[in-house]
């Protein structure tokens, strides 16, 4: 079956087109079924387009583009959105966590229900437009649309710091997002588009070092704070925990996925010598938050923090991967990603239930969990194994590809990750032994083990848990050309004889010469994803797309005549 052209829209806009229904009636099951049907949708389309996505294609498809639909002044922003292999896992995983979440409130969601609805419908249609965001405008209204529903939600629904954790958020949140729109303004000003395919070609004209730099630290502050990088994370375990259960799993299994997301898709292809220069400094902030995070998370009593601390220490781990700029250490970081966003929520998950059974998440009152729960126990010790990175399941994967590349780019960086493993088994066995072998606690006696919900809400994280532990191949395969468009983007911008390469044996039209020859000058074929020979074609058929700007084309002409 051909999907529509539309089918990127339609799976990116479903949660707020069911916003409004939520109004039609204010009964419970109905409010439930919308938020359930309309974050379900999602999840089976991105199912779809998973079996129709071609692997063998680095270009963005299921591309939907309405051109213009905004202008202001010389400005033109176009609706324009397209997926990857990268952006399809994200939003698979994000859109199956929304819905499990869904169903996760049927419980600890007792007040003010539909606002709780619209503010999460909103929150995955804004993640999902970040993911597939094909303009900076769109990246960065989708981006700041986000901002505001998980304030509230953590603000009116959490626990008693509630509004001191909701307003750290939006502090820091707000933080990143005047720098990221100061660098968006300038990058704009000095190039004159904000396609990011333009953008991550190498077609830019040629900006002072320094204008450059302010661009490129702003761009990463944004991002580090959302990853968060140390030291950037203070705002993360006061959210955590002060967060309801949803906010948490949503905070921690996919929000934090975007800071890393920006990283990839935009700081590394706009910013490639920068990035390259900087990633010592960047990895020793990772190795960093590799330590620190693991050696706090054991000395935390409340259970949700040691989560968040976990988050840290693994969102850094991803981090470090990335920045190893090896095929192995990209592919690691990516799927990690993944991982972390299905065992983080698992853990978010139980431990939201654990809440509900016993009113507080003190590691000390939930004691003796195999002797009450044991069911509970078994899938709670699952998504400990799965955090720990124990062979078979998803976490083993990455990070054994994001050690390994690390330890190709810089051997001490790859060693000093490896002791963040074992720092990883002293937190985390802490923290199950306690939980699963403590004392038994009175809190827990008169308490079921897991109901219907709570098994459907568990199941599918942890097929997902062994599906990629066992057989990742799946993954990987999509993941592979992402991986190499994001390594090309950095080492053919970086070095010089980028600009000394030849196309032999292209079939090229006179009257699209001019273009080629610029394109010989300061890209390659590759990077915009068509072969020489085509080229001609393609420029004929979609000038807007494959012709340079006036800028790059004057900025050619100045140096050809040198």
């Amino acid at each position: 079956m051909d999907f529509p052209p539309y089918i990127l829209s339609v799976f990116l806009f479903l949660p707020f087109i069911g916003v409004p229904l939520l109004f039609l009636s204010n009964k419970v099951n109905w409010l439930r079924f919308i938020a359930g049907s309309f974050t379900l949708l999602p999840f089976l389309i991105i199912v779809g387009l998973y079996f129709k996505y071609d692997p063998t294609n680095s270009s963005l498809q299921f591309v939907d583009r309405i051109w213009g639909i905004i202008v202001s002044g010389n400005l033109k922003v176009d609706y324009h959105i397209g997926l990857d292999g990268f952006s399809l896992l994200l939003c698979g995983m994000s859109s199956l966590l929304f819905f499990l979440s869904t169903l996760a409130t049927w419980t600890s969601i007792t007040n003010r229900i539909r606002e709780f609805y619209v503010y999460l419908m909103i929150v995955e249609m804004s993640v999902h437009g970040v993911f597939l965001s094909g303009n900076l405008v769109l990246f960065y209204i989708f981006w700041e649309a986000m901002v505001s529903p998980m304030v509230l939600m953590v603000g009116i629904w959490g626990e008693d710091q509630r509004v001191k954790a909701a307003i750290k958020y939006l502090i820091f949140s707000f933080t990143g997002s005047v720098l990221m729109l100061a660098g968006i303004l300038i990058l704009y000003f000095k190039t004159g588009t904000i396609v990011i395919e333009e953008l991550s070609t190498g077609l830019l004209p040629e900006i002072p070092k320094n204008i450059r730099l302010f661009m490129f630290f702003a761009f990463v502050l944004a991002f580090a704070i959302k990853v968060p990088l140390f030291p950037l994370h203070t705002w993360m375990p006061d959210v955590h925990s002060q967060a309801p259960t949803v906010g948490s799993v949503d905070l921690s299994g996919i929000l934090l996925k975007i800071g890393l997301y920006g990283f990839i898709r935009l700081a590394i292809p706009l910013f490639p010598e920068e990035m390259l220069e900087y990633r010592e400094f960047l990895g020793a902030l990772c190795i960093a938050g590799i330590i620190y995070g693991a050696v706090i998370a054991m000395a935390q009593e409340n259970s949700k923090r040691v989560v968040a601390f976990s988050s840290l220490s693994h969102m850094s781990f991803c981090m470090l991967g990335i920045l190893s700029f090896t095929e192995e250490g990209m592919a690691g970081g990516m799927l990690q990603m993944l991982n972390h966003g299905f065992t983080a929520g698992m853990l978010f998950f139980m431990l939201g239930m654990l809440h509900e059974r016993i009113g507080n998440n003190d590691i000390s009152k939930a004691g003796g969990l195999s002797k009450l729960l044991p069911v509970f126990s078994v899938f709670f010790a699952i998504a400990i194994f799965s955090s720990l990175g124990v062979p078979g399941t998803n976490s083993f994967i990455g990070e054994f590809l994001i050690i390994l590349g690390s330890i190709k780019a810089n051997v001490v960086y790859g060693a000093l990750a490896a002791t963040g493993v074992v720092f990883a088994a002293g937190y985390l066995l802490l923290f199950a032994k306690r939980m699963i072998f403590g004392e038994p606690t009175k809190n827990l006696i008169e308490h079921n083990d897991l109901n219907l919900k709570e098994w459907v809400i568990l199941v599918p994280t942890v097929i997902m848990i062994f599906w990629i532990g066992i057989y990742p191949k799946p993954f990987l395969k999509v993941l592979e050309p992402s991986v190499k468009v994001a390594l090309n983007s950095a080492s053919a911008k970086v070095i010089e004889d980028r600009s000394k390469k030849t196309f032999k044996n292209a079939e090229l039209n006179d009257p699209y010469h001019k273009d080629v020859e610029h394109l010989r000058k300061f890209t390659s074929y590759k990077s915009l994803g068509v072969e020489p020979s085509k080229y001609a074609e393609r420029l004929q058929r979609y000038p807007s797309k494959y012709s340079l700007p006036e800028p790059i084309r004057k900025n050619s002409d100045e140096e050809t005549q040198k």
